[in-house]
């Protein structure tokens, strides 16, 4: 089953602003997808359309089988979703906030328990005012009230922001658990190593286009693998550059140094005579494959970097929908 679908979704503002642009994907049920791009792609304008929070200009998108449009109420009643840089009810103490949303979501907090012990939030904490609490706090609290529920899918955007390794660590096993569990997940994030290790499949987005969809594990497959060789003293040079997959082989006292695609085969057959000392494969990382995407791109659109770059008067022609001066989360997605 497809939980979210989205065929051409194009979103502009007047005739030169573009936020997303014929965006089609499918997100199936009880995998994680990984939504990368970085800052200013577009990644919360497709989230905001898939909530009915934003109107497409053109295309289509649907939760559940529900269109995004007219059902955006009975979508979201199903959803658990995190904003990015998530505003909170500074008044209200931890619990209450919590209490809150759960009535506005009108599902009993089946989860909050567990996950109160997961991610460390004290009784006591939840007894304190949000305003008291540190950013690492606030974030955990809002991956609490987005899970709390047991949605049936979950947007997150940004997730890890402001959690330190080991709460991290901590969020990630419980991706995990929730991928067992059948939960879906709709996982928007600028951070390349998080996408790997948790995400199933990822798009890419590249200035409010999708440049690349796929399974994680194949994007890797293709990327090419740094390798050194150090031979034994005396030894022979052998002949890697006629070695499939094989490229920019160098060699000097010593040290071979490659580039290594596709399978490692036949490359460690040509190796098998070979009077090597020391082998180092470096492993395929999808920080390669995204930066492969944006190559050429001005340095203010690399990934990490906001559109515009430092000083930039309006960062609206890449992502126009400036973050809610008011609190956002199930008190609007219930709405």
């Amino acid at each position: 089953m497809s939980v979210i679908v989205t065929t051409d979704l194009s979103k502009r503002y007047g005739s030169s602003i573009r936020a997303l642009e014929a965006v089609s994907i499918e997100v199936r049920e009880g995998e994680i997808f990984g939504f990368l791009g970085p800052n200013g792609a577009g990644k919360s304008t497709m989230i905001r359309l898939l909530l009915g929070f934003l109107h497409p200009t053109s295309g289509h998108a649907s939760v559940f089988g529900l269109d995004t449009g007219r059902d955006s109420v009975a979508i979201r009643r199903r959803v658990g979703y995190l904003p990015g840089g998530i505003a909170l009810y500074d008044t209200l103490t931890g619990v209450a906030l919590l209490d809150y949303l759960v009535e506005l979501y009108g599902r009993p907090p089946v989860r909050r328990a567990e996950l109160l012990e997961r991610l460390e939030m004290s009784a006591a904490t939840l007894e304190r005012p949000v305003r008291d609490y540190s950013r690492g706090m606030r974030q955990k609290i809002g991956i609490i009230q987005a899970l709390q529920h047991d949605p049936e899918l979950a947007i997150l955007d940004e997730p890890t922001e402001g959690l330190d390794p080991l709460m991290q660590r901590a969020f990630y096993a419980l991706m995990d658990e929730l991928r067992a569990a059948g939960r879906t997940i709709f996982f928007s994030s600028h951070v390349l190593s998080e996408v790997e290790r948790v995400c199933d499949r990822v798009a890419i987005i590249r200035r409010g286009s999708i440049v690349a969809q796929e399974d994680v594990r194949a994007l890797l497959a293709r990327r090419r693998r740094h390798v050194e060789i150090r031979l034994a003293d005396g030894a022979t040079v052998p002949d890697l550059a006629s070695v499939p997959g094989v490229s920019g082989v160098t060699a000097h006292e010593g040290l071979i140094t490659c580039e290594l695609e596709g399978v490692v085969g036949p490359f460690l057959e040509a190796l098998r005579t070979v009077d090597a000392v020391d082998l180092t494969i470096e492993p395929a990382h999808l920080e390669e494959a995204f930066l492969e995407f944006y190559e050429g791109d001005d340095p203010s659109h690399a990934p990490g970097h906001p559109i515009g770059g430092a000083g930039s008067p309006d960062p609206r022609p890449a992502d126009p929908d400036p973050p809610c001066p008011r609190p956002v989360g199930p008190a609007e997605a219930v709405r």
